[in-house]
């Protein structure tokens, strides 16, 4: 949860449950009673005393030095120490944030648009800011204010539309927890996390590992209810002057069956639109009083 007061210790408790010993190559002898690495592993292993790792751990010590947790995180197989150091990174006290919502700028909802791919604005607590007609024929939740967290782990359609779901899940929640950082004061984190562990297994399951990764773009594979099966690639594109705002992109290979099926699904798109477009061309009368 984000009200934790030992995020570091918790951090690192989860990750070092995450690594075997055979991972570090310490032979395994005889039943071993917790999962992962023992605390006095990771402490011989990164070079320090078992008690120094131990005060970590129970949030005594909270500020060790950067060439301490860059140790352990070779040890804990941290591709990225950057979230680790940023949690021993003392933060200036201020009061509690009020929320604030993220707005885009008129000009990049309109470039949005007018893409001629699937394309939404992604906020940095994953709230959608934007989206054109495309993104949400591919997906119906992906329209202006929905939450990316909320559908993926809440909504079983949204769940039913990714071929690996879990894989999708975890990569949504790690690219989250890189976004909000330290954060957990803010209040938009505190709801969601506290919403979605009350009542989704497989959120609390997946916020305990801690994965931390960047709002990357990806290959997926999206089961369309209409049009069949999608490999497409999603980029993610940082909004100069937006922090923590992606622009969100889905297109397909040229030539490639998903490229045709993707653009059967824009033509669909456009053809459930026409009805509405003509009727406001002709100053809102059907073609039959005219």
């Amino acid at each position: 949860m984000t009200d934790d007061p030992n995020i570091l210790g918790s951090y690192l408790r989860a990750r070092r449950e995450l690594v075997t010993p055979e991972q570090v190559g310490i032979p395994v002898l005889g039943t071993r009673r917790v999962p992962g690495l023992r605390r006095e592993e990771v402490a011989m292993l990164s070079g320090i005393s078992a008690e120094y790792y131990l005060r970590l751990e129970q949030g005594r010590d909270r500020h060790p030095s950067a060439q301490v947790l860059e140790a352990i995180a070779r040890v804990l197989r941290l591709d990225d120490d950057t979230y680790l150091l940023s949690l021993a990174t003392p933060q200036p006290r201020r009061q509690r944030a009020k929320v604030r919502r993220e707005v885009l700028p008129p000009s990049t909802a309109r470039f949005i648009a007018e893409l001629p791919f699937p394309a939404f604005a992604e906020g940095r607590h994953l709230d959608v800011l934007a989206a054109n007609s495309l993104a949400s024929a591919i997906s119906p939740r992906l329209s202006t204010g929905g939450n990316r967290l909320r559908d993926v782990f809440l909504d079983e359609a949204e769940q039913d539309l990714f071929e690996d779901w879990e894989r999708a899940a975890a990569a949504l929640l790690a690219g989250f927890r890189r976004a909000v950082g330290s954060s957990i004061d803010d209040p938009r984190v505190v709801e969601l996390v506290g919403e979605l562990s009350l009542v989704s297994p497989q959120f609390r399951r997946m916020w305990a590992r801690h994965d931390v990764a960047e709002r990357v773009g990806a290959n997926v594979v999206l089961n369309h209810p209409v049009v069949g099966r999608l490999r497409l690639d999603r980029e993610k594109l940082a909004i100069s002057g937006s922090e923590g705002v992606m622009l969100v992109v889905y297109h397909a290979e040229p030539g490639t069956e998903a490229a045709e099926r993707l653009a059967l699904l824009a033509s669909m798109s456009m053809s459930s639109r026409a009805p509405a477009h003509d009727e406001r061309a002709s100053g809102g009368r059907p073609d039959a009083l005219r």
